[in-house]
């Protein structure tokens, strides 16, 4: 069926091909990528994107020995196809199988592990200067979109490589979005760069020209650039690129396979940092992808049957509570739609912030705003705000001002593997002053989880997980001044102690306890993690010889670690037996898939429960 993409076996195949035929491969690859998509899930949008410019890439350069960095990484499904995987996709972002990342393990094509934005031109410019100290010869490429240049970190590498001379290529992605719509200065600079085109087929011939004057003597070096610089800015407009010390080519067609092979092979010959603007189509080839890539950014392998989640909940909690307070505002780092705030982005634009991938940026914009008795809140996933940690410590914490902090995905998130695990909110967070952390386990807590951190005057969190949980015989919680931990169950002997989704986990562990061993557990909540309400804590665990922990965070630094140590404080001597994740590095699967290898199904806690009894009595 596909009659070209079938002969490809490994990455040098494509410099075999003519530009036709490189054509012909680029909608090949698009089908593959749709059919194998729709079943195991993942990027769609971004990768169907950049189809040309990941084949133009490896036609020109020589990959491994050239450095190809990908930011973030979701958009290297082609790259990964042309390096050898392409038979491995049935198991793209399965357990066990291909990560939907780079990853080194993979393939000695992956250069520079990602995930998370606007790393790549930092890390390219590591590996270019490391090659120069070295005395090795190769090219570096750093590929980054729009989107992750708008993230600081991006501008901060820019800067640094401007003023080098090493050789490096920046190619630029530029698909106007993220996964939400770019917004920001950046997004409008860059319109206008795609606005005038019309000196681009001259640039590289004078630049060539340019570099071919003589340089007469060590006197006349400043002059001869001098006049260099004059005559270039001339014939070609400067761009902010180039002021910052690139050499910058386009907008080049991001989907024309013959151009971008062409500037590529020049930008081979040019020496210095090069910044080339490629404009693409993200969804290129899928009607629907191309309409709403937002929504296509991501898809699922089976089409669930909608469920309400803890995202819409709290999009709709939001919503209510801003109704009756003008103060309200939502902030969010280019993730409005994942974090459940496009209703309130449509109902009060004006109170609605997308900040672009500024996670840093937010956090302190948000505390802007409520030195001056706004009330802001930022919602932004688990693993993406502990790139804004000092943000959070240095600058709402230490002021003690009334930010809220809506952290969605806290917990596995399952496919998107190590890099999006939510598993260290917890640990960062729960040892900074001043800091409330909540842990609703249902949907329906979240809004008056919500209600209450708004009317607190000091950083408040509230964690909750990815999707929906349902709901049990488990009383909600009502969160209001005082929060004391819930006795759902008395028990004997053994108390389970647990906070959010991992309690409806206790109240299995509980139920199997008793049908299997007859043994009845008590298990108690704790909606407030902190601070922990220590004296009732004492109480609670008088009258039972052994504490069972339950979280969904890693063991070190989380849930346990605050509990036992709260006990042991106030020498209350107890059994301990802790349930979470030993080790902060989770790959991608299923969530249950996931639970199952680290002994976190109830069935494999209440066996570990019952053997650590026996072998104790």
């Amino acid at each position: 069926m596909f009659k070209i993409l079938s002969k490809i076996k490994k990455v040098s195949d494509i410099k075999e091909l003519d530009t036709k035929q490189l054509e012909v491969l680029s909608q090949e690859v698009r089908q593959f990528l749709i059919r194998s998509i729709s079943k195991t899930g993942g990027h769609l949008a971004s990768n169907l994107g950049v189809v040309e410019l990941t084949l133009a890439l490896h036609y020109v350069f020589d990959s491994p020995k050239d450095k190809i960095v990908w930011d973030v990484g979701h958009q290297s499904y082609t790259h990964k196809i042309l390096t050898s995987r392409k038979t491995k996709f049935k198991t793209l972002r399965q357990f066990g199988g291909i990560s939907g990342f780079i990853k080194r393990q993979e393939s000695p094509h992956d250069i520079f592990e990602t995930g998370h934005s606007s790393t790549s031109i930092s890390a390219a410019l590591g590996i270019a200067t490391a090659r120069d100290l070295q005395n090795e010869k190769f090219n570096v490429i750093a590929v980054i979109g729009d989107g992750a240049l708008t993230g600081g970190m991006a501008f901060e590498a820019l800067n640094n490589a401007g003023r080098s001379n090493n050789n490096l290529i920046v190619v630029l992605n530029d698909n106007e979005m993220s996964i939400s719509k770019n917004v920001g200065g950046i997004s409008k600079y860059l319109t206008s760069l795609r606005a005038n085109q019309k000196y681009q087929n001259v640039k590289i011939k004078v630049i060539r020209c340019l570099e071919k004057i003589p340089k007469i003597g060590d006197s006349l070096k400043g002059t001869i650039k001098y006049t260099k610089d004059s005559l270039k800015n001339m014939v070609i407009p400067e761009t902010i690129f180039d002021q910052m010390g690139f050499k910058y080519f386009g907008p080049i067609d991001g989907h024309n396979v013959e151009g971008l092979i062409k500037i590529f092979s020049q930008a081979k010959t040019i020496n210095g940092p090069i910044l080339i603007h490629v404009n693409t189509i993200k969804g290129k080839g899928h009607y629907l992808a191309e309409k709403e890539p937002e929504k296509y950014h991501g898809v699922s392998s089976v089409r669930a049957q909608s469920e309400y989640t803890f995202s819409d909940a709290f999009g709709d909690a939001i919503v209510d509570i801003a109704k009756d307070d003008d103060k309200i505002v939502a902030i969010t780092a280019a993730m409005t739609e994942g974090v459940g705030l496009k209703k309130f982005s449509e109902k009060f634009p004006k109170r609605f912030f997308d900040v672009a991938i500024a996670e840093q940026h937010a956090v302190t914009f948000a505390a802007g705003m409520a030195i001056e008795g706004i009330k802001p809140v930022v919602a932004i996933y688990s693993s993406f705000l502990q790139r804004a940690y000092d943000q959070i410590l240095h600058d709402c914490a230490l002021q003690n001002l009334p930010v809220v902090f809506a952290i969605d995905r806290a917990g596995l998130v399952g496919e998107d593997g190590q890099t999006h695990q939510g598993i260290f909110d917890i640990a960062y967070l729960s040892h900074i002053p001043n800091m409330t952390i909540l842990s609703p386990k249902y949907p329906g807590e979240i809004k008056s989880a919500l209600k209450y951190a708004l009317v607190k005057k000091t950083p408040v969190a509230i964690r909750y997980p990815r999707g929906n949980v349902e709901e049990t015989e488990l009383s909600a919680v009502i969160y209001n001044q005082d929060i004391s931990p819930v006795v759902h169950i008395k028990g004997k002997e053994i108390l389970i102690m647990a906070t959010g989704k991992a309690t409806i986990w206790g109240l299995e562990v509980c139920k199997e306890l008793q049908s299997d061993h007859n043994i009845i557990a008590g298990l108690v909540e704790i909606p407030v993690i902190t601070p922990l309400n220590v004296d009732v804590l004492i109480e609670l665990v008088k009258g039972y010889s052994t504490v069972v922990t339950i979280e969904d965070h890693v063991l070190t630094g989380g849930f346990a670690s605050l509990i036992v140590r709260a006990l042991v404080a106030n020498d209350v001597s107890k059994k301990y037996i802790q349930f979470g994740y030993e080790d902060g590095v989770i790959e991608h699967g299923k969530i249950d898939e996931l639970l199952k290898k680290y002994n976190m199904l109830p069935k494999q806690m209440v066996a570990i429960i019952n053997d650590k009894m026996n072998k104790e009595t």
